[in-house]
C-alpha cells in the first residue's frame, strides 16, 4: 500500500473518491427557483427514506436552503457538465435561465435529463464544521438509465 504524501489535506484525499454530481434546488416565497452544485450527497435511511446534502456556510444559496421546507436532489447525467459549472459559480442569479425544468409534487425544481432526482421535505438541518448538514425525508423519486456526470480528482466525466 502507497504511504500519503506528508502534509496531504483533506481536500486532496477527497479528491479521490469519485462522487456524483447533483444540483439541489428549492423555491423562493416567490416562486422563483434557486440552487447549486452539490456533490457531498448520500443516503441516511431507506425507512424512513432519508437523504442528506451538505451545504458551506459561505454559498449563497446556504441562507435560503437551511430555511425552506421542502428542496430536490437532482443527479445529473454525463451531458449535464455545463450545468454542473453554472450552478457552481457566482453571480447565482440566472442559474436557471436555459435550464428546462418542472416544479415537483413539493414545489422544488426537478430537472429535465437528470439521471434521478428526489423530492424532498426538511427533516432536520444539523450543523457541521463548515457546512449545514440537511437531512430530507424522500416523498418521491425518479431514476433513469442515462450515464452519470462524475467528479473526480477536480474534473468532470462521464460514468461508464
Amino acid at each position: 500500500m502507497d504511504r500519503p504524501a506528508a502534509g496531504a489535506t483533506l481536500r486532496d484525499v477527497m479528491s479521490a473518491y469519485p462522487t456524483g454530481i447533483t444540483i439541489v434546488a428549492a423555491c423562493d416565497e416567490e416562486n422563483v427557483p434557486y440552487g447549486l452544485t452539490v456533490n457531498s450527497f448520500t443516503s441516511v435511511s431507506l425507512d424512513p427514506p432519508l437523504v442528506l446534502v451538505c451545504i458551506g456556510h459561505t454559498a449563497t444559496s446556504h441562507d435560503r436552503l437551511v430555511r425552506t421546507s421542502a428542496f430536490s436532489v437532482n443527479v445529473l447525467s454525463a451531458g449535464q457538465g455545463e450545468a454542473a459549472s453554472r450552478f457552481a459559480t457566482e453571480p447565482s442569479e440566472g442559474r436557471f435561465d436555459e435550464v428546462t425544468w418542472e416544479r415537483s409534487g413539493l414545489g422544488s425544481p426537478l430537472i429535465e435529463d437528470s439521471v434521478a432526482w428526489l423530492d424532498c421535505s426538511v427533516h432536520e438541518v444539523l450543523q457541521g464544521g463548515d457546512h449545514s448538514i440537511l437531512l430530507g425525508r424522500v416523498h418521491s423519486a425518479r431514476s433513469s438509465d442515462r450515464p452519470a456526470l462524475i467528479f473526480h480528482r477536480g474534473h468532470m466525466s462521464a460514468s461508464e
